[in-house]
């Protein structure tokens, strides 16, 4: 599926002149993709205005069931309007059935409904940051050392019964394994005990693109910090709803639900 999208994409290059239209990413769903346009003064993605950084960059995303049809449009310096079509693959999801979730994970008591809706407003809040930071644009890589054990866009059912899709990459390690940052950002959101998700950090990139770790069994960073690609950010645990020891990895382009297996490029550990 990746080769096929990738073709997609250099077609979508070549259509253009030289120096005037270039993308990078997958045109699938779950995918990101950044963009430059050489001179470009103003561009929008479905009709939203894109952040741009100084040399004309940009980003965008599309989600688990995003539409297949897109349209991204600029102004030149000339004044002049451009519009092209982008068009993007359907992804089949498996289906991952869950067992041994405690009770309270699956059909929560009423008493803890109001913390669970103020947790969940206060990370939406988080990934509403739309930055200057174009850390989106660096190279990302696997935050932690662990067997893949769940992958975006399973229909998940826990004990049998449905739930919402997953939207991360899990990878299993033992509790206290440690987690770096995939790539430089911001800390925007630094918790140690959410109803679902247990421990849970929020790094910003830029240009409305976050990641976000859950199930952490230590925050090795605060709210405010500037973190450096490698940069050792929480520890792997077994908090929230899990059935076992795991990092959850998540990334988003503002309300867009992003699937990390498709920007990682190498195991940090590798790298060091």
């Amino acid at each position: 599926m990746h080769k096929f999208v990738a073709l997609i994409l250099l077609i979508c290059v070549l259509s253009f002149p030289v120096n005037a239209l270039e993308l990078k990413g997958y045109l699938t769903q779950g995918g990101l993709v950044t963009g430059s346009i050489a001179g470009v003064k103003s561009v929008s993605f479905n009709g939203e205005r894109l952040k741009l950084t100084d040399k004309g960059e940009f980003v965008f995303g599309f989600g688990r069931d995003a539409d297949t049809h897109h349209q991204l449009s600029w102004l030149d310096r000339e004044g002049k309007v451009h519009n092209q079509a982008i068009v993007i693959t359907q992804r089949d999801y498996q289906i991952d059935k869950i067992t041994g979730v405690a009770k309270k994970y699956v059909s929560p008591p009423k008493e803890v409904s109001e913390r669970i809706s103020r947790e969940a407003v206060a990370v939406k809040q988080a990934r509403k940051v739309n930055s200057d930071l174009n850390f989106f644009l660096d190279p990302v890589y696997k935050p932690a050392v662990g067997r893949i054990s769940g992958v975006y866009g399973s229909q998940r059912y826990f004990n049998g019964e449905p739930r919402r899709p997953h939207f991360g990459l899990d990878i299993a390690n033992k509790i206290g394994s440690p987690v770096y940052a995939p790539l430089s950002g911001s800390v925007v959101f630094a918790e140690n005990d959410l109803y679902y998700s247990g421990g849970t950090l929020i790094l910003d990139h830029g240009h409305g693109v976050t990641s976000t770790y859950i199930h952490l069994s230590k925050l090795n960073v605060k709210v405010g910090d500037t973190i450096t690609t490698g940069d050792k950010i929480a520890e792997i645990g077994a908090t929230g709803r899990v059935t076992g020891p795991h990092l959850d990895w998540r990334f988003n382009w503002k309300n867009e639900r992003l699937d990390p297996a498709l920007m990682m490029i190498d195991t940090l550990a590798n790298k060091k």
